[in-house]
């Protein structure tokens, strides 16, 4: 199910989160069950927050995940 998470390393891309928050990042390395994410911003309710750091999502708490050109 998650074998096209590496087709769009190193790319930025949108990882809608369940719960309705959205993360806007680069998509650094794909490892296991997680994701890992540089460059990030939080999306949620129309803000926009930078993120430090790198960004480590749990698969399972991803809804989709949109490429951006």
């Amino acid at each position: 199910m998650w074998a096209y998470s590496r087709t769009v390393v190193r790319r930025r891309v949108l990882v809608h989160l369940l719960g309705g928050r959205t993360l806007d990042g680069v998509l650094w390395r794909s490892q296991g069950p997680l994701l890992v994410l540089r460059d990030t911003k939080l999306i949620e309710a129309g803000r926009i927050v930078p993120v430090d750091g790198e960004v480590i999502v749990e698969r399972s708490r991803i809804e989709f995940i949109q490429a951006l050109p």
